[in-house]
């Protein structure tokens, strides 16, 4: 299967190499030398660039299978195993309530994923360049920025459960700084030179990420606490099992800001149906799996005082905790399981390359491997900065970057299904300020979906007003409320 992209040199319209002399004609006479070089190997050099209907792949070439397989091997990955341990951990949820919030939220996040996806063959665009088409020319430049904190904050937070694990592997003779930096070099390799690497890794990636989980299973499963219950009175179970299924349900949407990438290349009379159910079978096998493996593992503590010790120094610390009847074998497992991180790591560090350069013409001279490089370095610099902070920035950052997304994909519904059910979209126009929509009332639509966020949220920092009616914690409502908010307000906007 031969998944090089047909490349061509990406075109800038700019006037910079008319003036060789200046300090920016020389920087851009290395960068388009070096894009040079990247398609001479038969790497992407593309970035924003529209990808002309005859420079797509057959399916012949691609294949559906390599679907569901890049979604499967993106998900099947220790950072989800982390997320489904904060069920019992922090949200005090026992192993069944756990389990349906977790699933039943991540099968509501995963559909705006698949859907955005069949974008990418439709249009050939980026997935922030569709951004313009929904929220307008200068309004989609505060979604690329909102993109690239997700895209960056993802890598942050594989990064330091690559690092826990590979530290504890070690019986912490490594610092789990130096596991951050290996994960993040590797991913570096991998996403600097582009699709068809890209795609190669997550075609073989899965199987040993596969074999080592299911033995994560066999070895721990005897020891998974399927009968323990939730902990506070019916009102506080309410909005903890709430909080839990938004979580979750953010870990699947937020992927939406780049699922379009990964696709561009297929060509446009690929069946939009058969693209989204066969990504949903691919997220939502990978998912469940490492859900249930990490409320699995974390019920388990309260059984299991080693298992609560090794939880107490990190969540990689338990999966570690759970090879230790195989020994030297075990430690083997946890050093493939930390390993595995990286297919999850090149996703959104390939996209964060592409989002930079749709902040403005001036970035888009900058080459994607650039901006890719520049990508890996803020997030690993904050991995090593928040590396003992992971549970925090899970139960904070994923709901709040959940919010946006579920806006966005609010906006973009009523777009497609509604405004544009009949015109549809002029794709060749991707690049061209005059001839995009102001984006008035989407932005509109955008800030008071914010509004019923804030009122709705429950998080450490701060619970809204509507949030604090339900337990003693609060429950966050946020996503259902700013659905409803930005979907009212852009209609009402749009008249």
């Amino acid at each position: 299967m031969n998944l090089a992209p047909r490349e061509i040199l990406p075109t800038h319209n700019n006037t910079a190499l008319e003036h060789p002399s200046t300090f920016i004609g020389k920087l851009e006479k290395q960068f388009r030398t070096f894009e040079r070089q990247l398609v001479a190997y038969n790497l992407e050099a593309r970035g924003i660039q529209r990808v002309e209907t005859d420079e797509r792949h057959d399916l012949r070439s691609l294949g559906y299978k390599q679907i569901a397989i890049l979604w499967f091997s993106i998900n099947l990955a220790a950072n989800n195993i982390t997320l489904g341990m904060l069920g019992p951990a922090v949200f005090g949820l026992g192993f069944l309530d756990s389990t349906l919030c977790a699933v039943f939220g991540m099968l509501v996040g995963c559909p705006p994923v698949a859907y955005i996806a069949t974008f990418g063959p439709r249009s050939g665009c980026r997935t922030m360049i569709f951004a313009r088409y929904t929220m307008g020319w200068w309004p989609s430049k505060l979604i690329v920025i909102l993109n690239l904190i997700v895209m960056l904050g993802y890598s942050l937070i594989d990064c330091v459960v690559a690092g826990q694990i590979l530290s504890a592997v070690s019986a912490h003779n490594m610092s789990v700084v130096v596991g951050i930096i290996i994960a993040a070099v590797i991913t570096w390799g991998i996403t600097t030179f582009g699709y068809q690497i890209f795609h190669y890794y997550e075609r073989y990636a899965w199987l040993p990420q596969l074999v080592v989980l299911c033995i994560l299973a066999g070895v721990a499963g005897p020891k998974f606490d399927t009968s323990t219950t939730s902990e506070g009175d019916s009102r506080t179970v309410t909005g903890n099992r709430l909080s839990f299924f938004g979580i979750n349900l953010a870990a699947a949407i937020t992927y939406s800001g780049g699922a379009a990438d990964y696709f561009v290349y297929y060509p446009e009379y690929a069946p939009g149906w058969k693209i989204f159910w066969i990504i949903m079978a691919g997220l939502s096998t990978s998912f469940t799996f490492a859900f249930i493996l990490g409320i699995g593992l974390a019920s388990g503590m309260a059984t299991d005082t080693t298992w609560s010790t090794a939880y107490g120094v990190s969540q990689g610390a338990l999966i570690v905790e759970g090879y230790r009847p195989l020994g030297s074998f075990g430690s083997f497992c946890g050093v493939v399981v930390a390993l595995g991180l990286v297919a999850n790591l090149i996703p959104p560090t390939y996209s964060s390359g592409v989002d930079f350069q749709v902040l403005g013409r001036y970035a888009a001279r900058i080459p994607r491997a650039v901006w890719n490089t520049i990508g890996v370095i803020i997030y690993t610099v904050c991995a090593l900065a928040g590396r003992d902070y992971l549970a925090e920035i899970f139960t904070n950052f994923l709901a709040l970057m959940g919010y946006w997304v579920s806006i966005w994909i609010a906006i973009m519904l009523e777009e497609h299904l509604i405004f544009r059910r009949k015109s549809g979209f002029n794709w060749t126009v991707w690049n061209q300020q005059s001839k995009l929509p102001y984006g008035i009332a989407a932005l509109v639509a955008f800030l008071v979906g914010w509004v019923g966020a804030i009122l709705s949220m429950a998080q450490v920092w701060y619970i809204g007003p509507i949030a604090k009616l339900v337990g003693d914690y609060g429950a966050d409502v946020s996503v259902s409320s700013l659905i409803h908010c930005s979907m009212s307000t852009e209609l009402i906007s749009s008249f």
